[in-house]
């Protein structure tokens, strides 16, 4: 990153140092398990393959999508895979409050602290996270020797110490979990590979809304701190204000931000919904305990791992990501129950057949405008 009096606006390095040192260890497992994990996590990956382009039938017969590269990480991978991603996608809004603030008095000393500040804060939420995600489906991971990625820039993620304690947890068959988990994140693999506009058209919208971003460093602490203080109780009694029982990603925006983010909620609430759809159609005929493992896992997902947990998803919006896989997976099977799955795949067609977020709740809205219109 371009950088003014030596100082960028997050020490990524640190970020990264952090969030290692902090993340919890995986569980306790001998050499030879985790070899055998590894192992067959990528068996299930290159397996699930097949399974999700014939349910799906996304990818015509004949034709091959864009080679992605399959990545089994441990948690301390999967931090410097989304510190990289992190990295690239802010870049442009990075360097326009690093000009800013290079501009104003003393600012190379406070890019100095800021970023040092900034770097460690990133890394106490990555520590978080590490250890609570299974596989990730990268689309603008930028490529290295170490973790490489996808001449388009993808790569799939599955994140074994975290599959491994998971199964553990809900005492379910750890090769079927495995490969249930696989079916997953291959179809966002699929989703991405399939759709060659769909990259684009998500990082357009990413852009567009750090684009709206206020550029201020003080301004964006100063609503920081507000929203802190009103998802803290620090507000005086009496003046709940509209914040409240919104997360603090949600706060800081500014009204069009809202406007791109009800797109974004939208395409995230389709992908992941798609997802579930998928791994819950295939699984019966490849997974023998799918149906236990679902009961498990959505009342994993329902009830969080504790206080600090819930706590810690209200804050962040993640709360926001449980209601896309529900909503979502409600929109996809509505659909398909109307006009089947060819008739759902129109959703790819063009960033104009996507759903919108009054859509994904109301299924039939999108089927009359998408299908209605066009055949008649």
């Amino acid at each position: 990153m371009t950088s003014i009096g030596g100082a960028e606006m997050v020490d990524w390095n640190l970020a990264v140092a952090t969030a290692t040192r902090l993340v919890r260890p995986g569980p306790d497992v001998s050499r030879d398990e985790a070899r055998a994990v590894v192992a067959e996590l990528r068996r299930h990956a290159k397996a699930s393959e097949e399974h999700v382009r014939g349910f799906t039938r996304m990818i015509p017969e004949g034709h091959e999508p864009q080679d992605t590269p399959v990545l089994v990480v441990d948690r301390a991978g999967w931090i410097r895979a989304n510190v990289a991603g992190f990295r690239e996608v802010l870049r442009p809004l990075l360097d326009k409050m690093q000009e800013r603030r290079g501009s104003a008095p003393g600012g190379a000393v406070l890019g100095a602290v800021g970023g040092k500040v900034t770097g460690v804060e990133v890394g106490m939420l990555l520590s978080f996270l590490a250890s609570r995600v299974l596989g990730q489906y990268e689309t603008f991971a930028p490529p290295s020797r170490e973790l490489p990625a996808g001449t388009g820039g993808g790569r799939l993620l599955l994140v074994a110490p975290n599959i491994v304690h998971v199964e553990r947890e809900l005492e379910v068959d750890p090769h079927d979990f495995r490969l249930w988990v696989c079916l997953h994140e291959e179809t966002h693999r699929t989703q991405f590979t399939a759709v060659p506009w769909l990259r684009d058209h998500m990082e357009g919208e990413i852009q567009s809304f750090l684009g709206e971003t206020e550029v201020d460093p003080m301004t964006v602490l100063e609503r920081l701190r507000e929203a802190a203080q009103s998802l803290a109780g620090g507000r005086p009694e009496g003046e709940a204000g509209e914040d409240g029982g919104r997360s603090l990603v949600e706060i800081v925006q500014t009204p069009a931000q809202r406007e791109i983010l009800g797109r974004l909620t939208a395409v995230m609430s389709l992908l992941e919904g798609h997802a579930d759809f998928v791994m819950d159609g295939v699984g019966p005929e490849v997974v023998p305990s799918v149906a236990e493992i679902r009961e498990k896992f959505q009342q994993r997902r329902a009830r969080g791992a504790g206080r600090l947990d819930l706590a810690l998803r209200k804050l962040l919006g993640l709360d926001a990501k449980l209601r896309q896989y529900r909503d979502g997976e409600r929109f996809v099977r509505a659909v398909v129950d109307e006009v089947g799955m060819e008739g759902f795949n129109r959703v790819w067609t063009s960033p104009n057949t996507l759903p919108t977020k009054a859509e994904i709740a109301k299924p039939a809205d999108w089927v009359a405008r998408v299908h209605r219109r066009a055949d008649s």
